[in-house]
């Protein structure tokens, strides 16, 4: 990691710690297994939620075609002026996650073909995860996939079983990756498919 990252993401966190879940950003490792549902033909178009300083979204750059979008919808202004900054290819949307498709239908967009998350769950309450739920599976539709990530160290807390079983009451599909221990916290990947409702 950069020191001018490193330097963005200190700040974010000592001028927002109620919104940071994270000690550190993503490792290489973590950033390979939540892009993993990125396309790598076609035209796709991706969303990462909580882009933060760009850790996950190089590596969907990397595996994104020449003709795919990449979109990152991202809270704190002084971070989307970081990857504004730093990762000039990247369209970069201020906002807020739980307006989604309010914000692809700004940017013309109607179908999303993976939608990458680094929120940190653990610091909303349920109605906020139910709405950024609801918005994703909207995004995704039947045909489309969404990851996001827990840490290990987290999953004997009740938040985080609750999370687990709200997602496994959002999509017919969810599956867990192994761990990732080259991560700080170490973490692991849950990939979801097909939402219900």
């Amino acid at each position: 990691m950069s020191s001018d990252a490193r330097r963005a993401f200190l700040s974010a966190a000592l001028r927002r710690p109620g919104t940071m879940g994270a000690v550190a950003p993503s490792s290489a490792r973590l950033a390979e297994v939540l892009s993993s549902v990125v396309p790598r033909t076609g035209e796709p178009v991706v969303v990462e939620l909580g882009p933060g300083t760009g850790a996950v979204s190089a590596v969907i750059a990397e595996r994104l075609p020449a003709g795919g979008r990449h979109l990152a919808v991202e809270l704190d202004p002084d971070m989307v002026a970081y990857l504004r900054r730093t990762r000039p290819g990247l369209e970069v949307v201020p906002g807020d996650a739980r307006e989604l498709g309010a914000l692809l239908a700004e940017h013309g967009v109607g179908r999303v073909d993976a939608v990458v998350c680094g929120l940190p769950w653990a610091l909303f309450d349920d109605g906020v995860q139910a709405d950024v739920l609801r918005e994703v599976g909207r995004a995704i539709g039947d045909t489309g996939a969404f990851t996001t990530f827990a840490y290990l160290q987290g999953m004997a807390m009740p938040a985080a079983q609750r999370f687990r079983a709200r997602l496994r009451g959002a999509f017919e599909e969810v599956l867990v990756s192994a761990t990732v221990w080259r991560n700080v916290p170490p973490a692991f990947v849950y990939v979801c498919r097909r939402p219900v409702g």
